[in-house]
């Protein structure tokens, strides 16, 4: 696909924009730290979608993120218990965004993430006319996407169950799984 038809991301974006597509196919929505809301987006996630390839410096600043070090972070910002974080997935990413290509599509997808700005009242209007069941779990640690965003939903989902777990960051499955999965079954078994 060529740069200038790119659209779209990592994770809840994709889920989203699927769901607005084909809201018939949907009978629930389970988010993890999936943003749709300007209010959850973090000062670092404003600033990091702000990054330009055309200005000096940004094409760097971007693919720091892909680095060994920098998907570190991503794993282990804002975990109360960083040691909690098995090294197993990062070891996996830092290995696949390393094969060839791997790091130029991330780089295109991390210039293109503020697309999903001009779709959160799309897929605000969507949850508002669905009415699926919803579930939110949020890292309160997670250094791109705050806990305001997580509460937001309840404006156009006011029977969304939401929890924010305290010592979770972006990942909070790394870390909170046993707290987390109970919550996802019991969602689960509430659907028709």
């Amino acid at each position: 696909m060529s740069r200038s038809r790119r659209r779209g991301d990592y994770g809840a974006p994709v889920g989203l924009r699927l769901a607005a597509r084909r809201p018939e196919r949907v009978t629930g929505l389970i988010v993890q730290n999936g943003n749709a809301y300007e209010e959850g987006l973090s000062d670092a996630a404003r600033a990091f979608a702000g990054h330009r390839r055309e200005v000096p410096g940004d094409e760097e600043k971007v693919r720091g993120l892909f680095t060994s070090e920098g998907i570190r972070f991503q794993y282990e910002a804002g975990v109360a218990d960083p040691g909690l974080v098995s090294p197993d997935g990062r070891t996996l990413d830092v290995h696949y965004v390393g094969l060839p290509g791997r790091a130029d599509a991330q780089a295109d997808l991390a210039f293109d993430y503020s697309s999903n700005f001009t779709q959160y009242p799309v897929w605000q209007a969507w949850l508002r006319a669905s009415r699926v069941p919803v579930l939110v779990v949020w890292g309160a640690g997670d250094p791109f996407f705050v806990p305001a965003g997580a509460k937001a939903y309840l404006r156009d989902a006011p029977d969304a169950e939401v929890h924010v777990i305290d010592g979770a960051g972006h990942f909070a499955l790394e870390t909170h799984l046993g707290e987390i999965a109970p919550l996802v079954g019991e969602f689960l078994a509430k659907l028709p």
